[in-house]
């Protein structure tokens, strides 16, 4: 399974965000406190949903620890911050090179893929681990729980020097 190499443009999002672990993961609540207020969003840009892992440190995926503590967000694009909805936050994700991967499949078996990425994909690869957001859009294919479902998963990556 070989990525799309994409370079993305600075993006504006709108989400709401949360502390937690894969060991004590929090993203149903997260997503539930979210939908219900994301069409009190102004100035959205398309009908994506942004999935984003922003760490505290560099993650060291070659010794992974699924206590390291990060930030979830559930968010969308928009055009505009001039208006925020009670409880959403405005954050800029930094453009810059990433590795795009389409995962199909149920999210409870999304760990096979992230091994793959990060155990045989980058090692083997010309490019290294850049220190930005993790994402995954989920887009008009992504159906909850349904393993037909298809998301987009973005990994930053800059070139080995």
């Amino acid at each position: 399974m070989e990525p799309g190499i994409e370079t993305l443009a600075d993006k504006k999002l709108v989400g709401k965000r949360i502390r937690m672990t894969l060991s004590n993961n929090k993203t149903f609540k997260l997503w539930q406190s979210f939908m219900p207020n994301r069409k009190e969003i102004k100035n959205i840009i398309g009908t994506d949903l942004f999935s984003m892992q922003v760490y505290d440190k560099f993650p060291d995926f070659k010794n992974f620890n699924p206590d390291t503590e990060f930030e979830k967000w559930a968010a969308t694009e928009v055009s505009e911050f001039d208006t925020l909805p009670d409880g959403m936050e405005p954050f800029i994700l930094t453009g810059g090179l990433y590795a795009v991967f389409i995962y199909k499949g149920n999210p409870n078996t999304f760990s096979k893929m992230f091994q793959y990425i990060f155990g045989t994909w980058l090692p083997g690869s010309d490019y290294l681990l850049d220190n930005r957001p993790h994402f995954e859009i989920l887009g008009e294919k992504f159906k909850r729980d349904d393993p037909n479902s298809e998301e987009e998963v973005w990994i930053p990556i800059k070139t080995k020097e």
